[in-house]
């Protein structure tokens, strides 16, 4: 603390974040482990930790743009769950997660990947353009922190791969698992929602195309991620 009793600049860059992270640490404590939607929980909490980390230590171009898009995005997610949690439809993209959430033949590596794919196949772009609006500039302005926040989820992306692998079994090429996991890609995920953000934020102006587009944008990354959550033969 300053002699003035606030908090240094950067401890305050990191504060928009922390409704975020409290509200995904008591789903945390709430929801069973096996659960798929606690296995994508537990996941995008580290995330949304090492961001929250990386924006208190100025690691970020610009810190409040970088805050907008962070809390915009996890803000999508959260939503999602209250939907579902309503009894509500929650988006296409997520739907599949929550029917196969407790599904015994799906693992658990299958669930992570499908929830990423949903937020950043759909959530992402959307956020990027909410972020946008709000403060009041193009895309371009957010492109490097952007890509910060990527490298961010790449790291973790290949850590999170490594703890969930149930064995070296899964090198066989012929194994369901290793078959699923060779077909997505968070770069190419994360490249598309970046060219699919753009082309939103330039149909602003055209509110009947916009909402088209993102409803199909929607429902092709549900399609993907029932391909994704296909239950394997074993329980696991």
């Amino acid at each position: 603390m300053t002699q003035t009793g606030h908090l240094p600049h950067t401890d305050r860059l990191a504060a928009p974040l922390a409704p975020v992270v409290r509200r995904m640490r008591a789903l945390r404590a709430d929801l069973p482990a096996r659960d798929g939607i606690a296995v994508f929980n537990r996941v995008y909490l580290e995330v949304t930790e090492e961001i929250a980390r990386l924006l208190g230590h100025g690691a970020f171009a610009d810190p409040r743009a970088s805050a907008t898009l962070d809390v915009l995005f996890a803000g999508r997610y959260l939503a999602a769950v209250d939907a579902a949690s309503a009894g509500r439809r929650p988006p296409a993209c997520w739907r599949p997660l929550f029917q196969y959430r407790r599904h015994p033949g799906v693992h658990p590596l299958q669930f992570a990947l499908a929830g990423i794919n949903a937020h950043i196949g759909h959530d992402l772009t959307i956020a990027v353009v909410d972020a946008c609006r709000e403060l009041g500039a193009g895309p371009a302005a957010l492109e490097r922190d952007f890509e910060r926040v990527g490298d961010t989820l790449a790291a973790l992306e290949e850590r999170i791969r490594e703890e969930l692998m149930p064995g070296p079994d899964l090198l066989e090429v012929a194994d369901p698992l290793t078959h699923l996991l060779a077909c997505w890609s968070l770069e190419r995920a994360r490249d598309a929602a970046w060219s699919e953000a753009k082309v939103l934020w330039h149909l602003r102006e055209l509110p009947g195309l916009a909402r088209e587009f993102t409803d199909r944008l929607d429902a092709g990354v549900g399609l993907v991620n029932r391909c994704l959550l296909t239950p394997l033969s074993l329980p696991y």
